[in-house]
């Protein structure tokens, strides 16, 4: 298809302007009268890592450092002081655990005069499994897949996991009572509130355990026993903001998708393109976001409205996906194959959509393109695009026409960047 030079040039933009080497130089926080220790969660945090570290060494010469940061397999990055753990995401495993009592203990003992410096991603609820007493890490394996599969909003799914967890909603910080916390924080939350990313292991919030026991109610979770009892427990209760182990800590959004969505916006009027920024918080089911995308599109197609061709049209956000078959695929191919069906012989548009840590899902793509001709070339194929969306086969799908978008990890998590560009 065409136009794929032009949507990866927008992505690489919206890519750069999250780039830890850049955000964090402008957030260094001052060398303590202690130790400097830096903890760490999230597909970016091998990255940030390495970044903290060369620009702590620009600033502060040898003083030292330490610690630990835990990423997903396959994106680590070199780090002379600081310990990278790989583990398992978007499903919890016993490397994630290991790395989870690691930090926990790393935290521990501290004083006043130490800093804690938690750089912290998306990825991170996954990255860090600590199941309460009576748990099990199968349980709460249990409880991510049906979170995963249930299409509830990245807070409600947030709002579960931080009562359900030794250190998400603000234990770890609370671990590290007296010593100072400074996190760093690269948001994948639409709102960009920090206490949902990676569930607030560093920050926490006014979410309280019956809260997320009318999510688990809504959404019809059938969790495990242990977990349901916890729930029911005053031992699920998190710590509130307002508790005196965090007085004097900081916590700084240093990227977002509103950012990255403005630099693919600037990229695509360099390119001669005008570009609009629809939302950076879009949430819903991704094939009905993409029936909207695709209704304003042919809006645009046909009668120049709302806005006047040649355009992009932006947004970010993060989707659902409630999964009923057994497909490959993630919410960015997803919402591109329901576009695509939409916009099916609609020549002039094309779309893109991607996930800015370069994974969509669980496969090895960041997401895909899609255009006019999609549907027609996969039929071409032998497949027929519906039921492929019905089973969540978006991967194949794209995957059969040679249009799926594989960057490898970037590095950084801001969400997904969608793009759809009408000629």
């Amino acid at each position: 298809m065409q136009d794929k030079d032009f949507f990866t040039k927008l992505f690489q933009a919206a890519v750069e302007a999250a780039d830890p080497e850049r955000t964090i130089t402008a957030h260094l926080p001052p060398k303590p009268k202690g130790r400097t220790i830096i903890i760490g969660a999230g597909k970016g945090s091998a990255q940030m890592a390495s970044a903290f570290e060369k620009a702590w060494a620009a600033k502060h010469g040898d003083t030292p450092l330490e610690g630990l940061v835990v990423t997903r397999y396959g994106f680590g990055a070199p780090c002379k002081h600081i310990e990278i753990i790989e583990a398992s995401h978007p499903v919890p495993d016993a490397a994630g655990l290991v790395a989870s009592e690691r930090l926990l203990e790393i935290v521990s003992g501290l004083t006043e005069d130490d800093l804690v410096v938690a750089l912290i991603s998306g990825g991170g609820s996954a990255l860090l499994p600590s199941p309460p007493q009576g748990m099990t890490l199968e349980d709460e394996i249990a409880v991510n897949k049906m979170l995963l599969a249930s299409g509830a909003p990245i807070a409600a799914m947030n709002a579960v996991r931080k009562h359900l967890s030794n250190i998400k909603g603000g234990r770890l910080a609370a671990a590290a009572h007296p010593a100072r916390v400074y996190s760093l924080i690269v948001s994948d939350i639409p709102g960009d509130n920090p206490a949902f990313v990676a569930s607030g292991p560093t920050v926490t919030d006014e979410t309280t355990r019956e809260d997320a026991l009318k999510i688990v109610e809504r959404y019809s979770l059938d969790l495990p026993a242990a977990a349901l009892a916890h729930l029911h427990s005053a031992n699920a209760d998190a710590p509130k903001p307002f508790d005196a182990v965090f007085a004097g800590h900081e916590y700084h959004v240093i990227a977002s998708a509103g950012v990255s969505l403005e630099a693919a916006a600037k990229a695509a009027r360099s390119l001669g393109v005008e570009a609009v920024v629809l939302s950076d918080a879009i949430e819903g089911e991704a094939r009905e976001v993409a029936h909207v995308h695709a209704a304003m599109a042919k809006q645009v197609l046909a009668k120049d409205q709302p806005f006047r061709k040649p355009v992009v049209m932006l947004s970010g956000g993060e989707t659902t996906v409630t999964v009923r078959g057994k497909g490959r695929g993630g919410r960015n191919s997803e919402f591109l194959l329901s576009l695509a069906i939409d916009i099916d012989g609609a020549g002039g548009i094309t779309a893109f959509a991607a996930d800015t840590d370069g994974i969509d899902g669980s496969e090895d793509n960041a997401g895909a393109f899609a255009d006019s001709t999609s549907i027609a070339r996969l039929f071409a194929k032998g497949h027929d695009a519906s039921s492929l969306l019905n089973k969540n086969d978006a991967w194949t799908a794209f995957d059969a026409i040679g249009d799926l978008y594989v960057p490898g990890p970037t590095g950084t998590n801001v969400n997904d960047l969608r793009a759809i560009l009408i000629r």
